[in-house]
């Protein structure tokens, strides 16, 4: 094909199709122990994350003289409430960010970086992110999802030298993938990537694209043709934002996050040297996934914060504020949403600092640990959000400006509320993250009995699969009897004045019960289990609850251990275990008494027109257009918004 060869249409892609690009990009196989996976196989690995591990004392020096240095800043150089009123971090800000080194926390110190492990580098995202979440966002998307991440994984030596000193001081990065057409559903990618020569030329619009506004480089998800001598597939490319028929065509505006850098970029006839591809062609969604499986931490991280603020906060203002005689902390109905911040806020920071220092070891695979942090992280925080603005009554639906302005502490709730909710959204929406942590969580099922449920298996494979399904589950399913959580003395370690050692033994128990469950449900419906997303949707969160106890435990054995605030960890354990432990027995519950085919019958009658009587009486404020903006490949016909920060 030309250089000047354009897409004439969006990719159609069936759903089996689609089924199968995304499980080509996933990583095939289980090269190290996962604690999560062995949990959802009903085995209690206890033994994976206790004793808490722990960073190396240099990598711990470096990481507290790097948060000292940034707290500084963030407290004196840091106007929350100013980048929420203009929309935008002040340039001056962002090149303070770069002299202190913030832009390479992850990039090694040989490129010019601060070589930070993972847990340190949350840690600086949760204090800069609570000056600002925007601050946190810009940090976050520039080396968790930006260039330094997938070239740390999949570059070259070459492309290492060449772009990482550059993003470790002064150029910043985002990462494009999603289209105005494509979320996640990436089989339907249309940008496109043509070969010519020693180049590819580049045609597409991206939507969202973080940092985008201001970005120097860009990673870049292109398709590109099978011809010969190309393998073609979704690939990976650094671009330079400068090049030639690169078009910033709107900042976009949302919710939340107003500081943001996010915008859509057009590519129209732009040349990028084959020595910017990253990783092979084809490799693209499997760079994305490898990325993400830690690049998701950066979301917790920021959801702890939260919790933090949140718990802060509630205290402040709940002893300070008198109803009835008393402080409204003293009431049982505001006590319990405190007592929930406060465990829910220990339970995230333990889940979170447990998978990072899981990363940072790299002995353990954590794609699933990472998928449930970002999963439970992002939504519990917005509902110890939506508790703390409900504490706060009518002061939390006022604005902090408003609140300032007729002599009253400016506290940005609302604000909270809005900077939380995207989270359930991006870098995988909570029904996404359910689905791909279901698949991951079922994969030892499938890789020996997929091919029973597979219609396009042959019969000869279908004997295979049964033969050693047969094995397989002679050996599995008895262990699903009996356990350590049914022994009184079980985890015997974990009672210190209060007792942790009855709450383990229950993830134990429990743990084998969400694998039977699981088991009989792929018996019931085998084909038909992947269009249970309700089903897979509780399953997931019954895994999350398990493995949020097992970090919260883990975490209060080790404060114990180290004889800092050993006693309050354990009681807020306490609570947070006896509060998760009602919210799984309602997901059991709802596992089999639910109105999911009562609801699929209403869908349909939605969809049809049935109900429409039901929307009368109301106007409409939308404006009209198209659901979808047009993104036809061509030359831009906008100004270019770009405005880079040097």
């Amino acid at each position: 094909m030309s250089a000047s060869t354009t897409p004439s249409s969006r990719p159609a892609v069936t759903e089996r199709e689609a089924r199968e690009v995304a499980e080509a990009a996933r990583e095939q196989h289980w090269r190290k122990p996962s604690f999560a996976k062995e949990l959802f196989l009903g085995r209690f690995r206890l033994d994976l994350i206790h004793p808490h591990p722990l960073p190396d004392d240099e990598l711990a020096q470096r990481g507290e003289e790097f948060l000292a240095k940034l707290r500084d800043f963030v407290e004196t150089k840091v106007d929350g409430g100013l980048i929420e009123r203009e929309a935008r971090i002040p340039d001056e800000v962002i090149d303070g960010l770069k002299e202190l080194g913030a832009f390479g926390m992850k990039i090694d110190t040989k490129y010019g970086g601060l070589g930070l492990g993972q847990v340190y580098y949350n840690k600086a995202l949760a204090l800069a992110g609570s000056a600002s979440p925007a601050i946190g966002v810009l940090l976050s998307a520039h080396q968790s999802i930006g260039v330094p991440q997938p070239l740390k994984l999949f570059g070259t030596q070459e492309q290492r030298e060449r772009f990482l000193p550059r993003c470790a001081r002064t150029d910043i990065s985002a990462f494009l993938l999603t289209e105005p057409d494509v979320g996640s559903d990436p089989a339907r990618l249309a940008t496109t990537a043509i070969p010519d020569g020693d180049h590819y030329v580049l045609d597409g619009v991206k939507l969202w694209t973080t940092n985008g506004v201001v970005a120097d480089l860009l990673v870049v998800m292109a398709r590109v043709p099978k011809s010969e001598g190309h393998r073609g597939g979704i690939t990976a490319f650094v671009v330079e934002t400068n090049s030639p028929g690169v078009t910033v065509e709107n900042r976009n505006a949302f919710m939340g996050l107003r500081g943001i850098e996010n915008g859509v970029t057009r590519f129209h006839q732009v040349r990028v040297p084959a020595a910017n591809r990253v990783g092979e062609e084809g490799q693209g969604l499997k760079i994305a996934l490898t990325t993400l499986n830690t690049g998701r931490l950066s979301l917790p991280a920021s959801c702890v914060a939260a919790g933090k603020w949140c718990l802060k906060i509630a205290r402040e203002w709940s002893a300070a504020r008198e109803q009835w005689g008393k402080p409204v902390a003293h009431h049982e109905a505001v006590g319990s949403k405190i007592s929930f911040i406060a465990a829910t806020t220990f339970a995230l920071e333990a889940v979170t600092d447990l998978a990072s220092q899981m990363a940072d070891e790299d002995r353990n695979d954590i794609r699933i640990e990472g998928a449930l942090a970002k999963l439970y992280a992002s939504e519990m925080a917005w509902t110890m959000a939506d508790e703390l603005v409900q504490i706060r009554g009518g002061r939390g639906f006022e604005t902090a400006d408003s609140l300032r302005a007729r002599g009253e502490r400016g506290v940005p709730a609302e604000q909270l509320l809005r900077d939380l909710r995207i989270n359930r959204i991006f870098e995988g929406s909570t029904e996404i993250m359910h689905l791909l942590i279901a698949r991951e969580a079922v994969d030892a099922h499938l890789s020996v009995a997929g091919d029973l449920i597979d219609p396009e298996k042959s019969l000869g494979d279908k004997a295979r699969a049964g033969a050693n399904a047969g094995v397989f589950y002679a050996k599995w399913l008895p262990k699903l009897v009996a356990g350590p959580g049914q022994l009184p003395a079980s985890y015997g370690e974990f009672k210190h004045g209060v007792d942790l050692s009855g709450h383990l033994r229950y993830v134990e128990r429990t743990a084998r019960k969400l694998a039977r469950s699981t088991f009989y449900a792929m018996s019931r419906w085998q084909g038909r289990m992947e269009s249970k997303q309700g089903f897979l949707g509780r399953i997931v969160d019954i895994g999350a609850e398990l493995f949020a106890m097992s970090a919260a435990c883990v975490r209060a054995e080790l404060l114990r251990s180290q004889g800092g605030h050993g006693r309050e960890a354990y009681q807020l354990a306490d609570v947070f275990c006896r509060q998760a432990r009602i919210r799984v027995e309602e997901l059991f519950t709802r596992l089999w008494t639910n109105t999911d085919d009562l609801d699929r019958k209403v869908v349909k009658g939605v969809l049809s027109g049935t109900y429409e009587w039901l929307e009368q009486g109301i106007v409409d404020p939308s404006s009209d257009g198209p659901w979808i903006a047009d993104a036809t490949p061509g030359p831009s016909r906008k100004e270019n918004v770009h405005r880079p920060i040097r």
